[in-house]
């Protein structure tokens, strides 16, 4: 009889124990679509990858690339649950009915700018003019340029606008252009590592509302209503992620350039240490969206005739899944 109680009991805790592992190691798959090739703005997602953060919270995340279709096209016909996008096209994309939110900034302060060789002496907005500015065939550019010209009362007329499109900067400048749009983080300490002097001139420098978003992570409405849990474990462990990479940019970096070896570690580490402190920068946590901010610059685009009507800010993003 002792024997027979003593199986049972052996029994009933081995089953347990294996129903216990099973559940420990039953995860979520979910598709996490990025807005460019892997680099240093996306440094988060892959530690909390490599650390089993997402893994720590029940997920099995693929990091895709956007392909043709790109990031937020994907992610709004639910072909990926996550996306990488950014507040200009996301408000764009709002006012087509397209629905996509913003769950996290991951970049506190918008880093981007016009970059020129300092041989071409474009020191300011008002030396656009006479020269020849490469870009990639959006309005929005026009409209930028314009808006830091006016301020110096040149006009964006007297600019020769070109579509580069996948062209290198630094290929570009030597060929057939005088200057670009960059973001610094990337392009402009590559030119750092290269000896390459720049002129910038950042947005931030020229208009407040030109300080938004850029990039940020994105889901769908559908997943927001009918998948909560799944967005809160994945901004949790994106968060974690995040900080992972501000705390210790040295060992982040590492862990990207082990992710993708085709980047270059040098300019991976470097990249990593110039931008790990302006993830958060001045704000309360990782990831905080403002109000103010959205409106503002939405108000930019409908001055600038890039909207066809105002925006509902306030549906376009939430900080409701980032961890207290």
């Amino acid at each position: 009889m002792k024997k027979a109680l003593l199986f049972l009991l052996t029994a009933v805790v081995l089953t347990a124990c294996a129903n216990s592992e099973g559940a420990a190691t039953e995860t979520e798959k979910v598709k996490l679509v990025l807005d460019w090739t892997p680099n240093t703005n996306h440094t988060g997602l892959y530690v909390a990858q490599a650390e089993d953060y997402f893994k720590d919270q029940g997920l099995d995340v693929e990091i895709m690339l956007p392909g043709e279709a790109g990031a937020d096209q994907l992610v709004a016909s639910g072909q990926a649950d996550f996306g990488i996008s950014a507040q200009e096209t996301l408000t764009e994309a709002r006012i087509q009915d397209i629905p996509v939110v913003s769950i996290g900034a991951i970049i506190q302060h918008n880093t981007s700018g016009f970059a020129s060789p300092v041989e071409k002496d474009i020191t300011s907005p008002a030396d656009f003019e006479g020269k020849t500015y490469g870009g990639w065939g959006a309005p929005v550019e026009k409209a930028v340029l314009d808006s830091l010209m006016k301020k110096e009362d040149a006009d964006v007329e007297k600019v020769e606008i070109v579509n580069m499109g996948n062209s290198d900067f630094f290929t570009a400048v030597e060929r057939d252009i005088d200057f670009a749009w960059i973001y610094y983080g990337w392009t402009g300490v590559e030119a750092e590592l290269r000896g390459q002097e720049l002129n910038m001139q950042y947005l931030t420098d020229y208009s407040e509302n030109l300080d938004y978003y850029t990039p940020v992570l994105t889901t769908n409405e559908a997943m927001i209503k009918e998948n909560p849990d799944t967005v809160e474990a994945f901004m949790a462990a994106a968060t974690k992620g995040y900080q992972f990479a501000i705390d210790k940019p040295e060992e982040a970096a590492d862990i990207l350039i082990d992710a993708v070896p085709d980047l270059d570690p040098e300019l991976v580490r470097a990249s990593q240490k110039w931008l790990s402190p302006k993830y958060k920068d001045d704000a309360e946590r990782w990831g905080q969206q403002e109000l103010d901010v959205w409106n503002n610059y939405a108000e930019w685009m409908l001055e600038n005739n890039l909207l066809e009507q105002e925006l509902d800010a306030e549906e376009a993003f939430t900080n409701e899944f980032l961890p207290e």
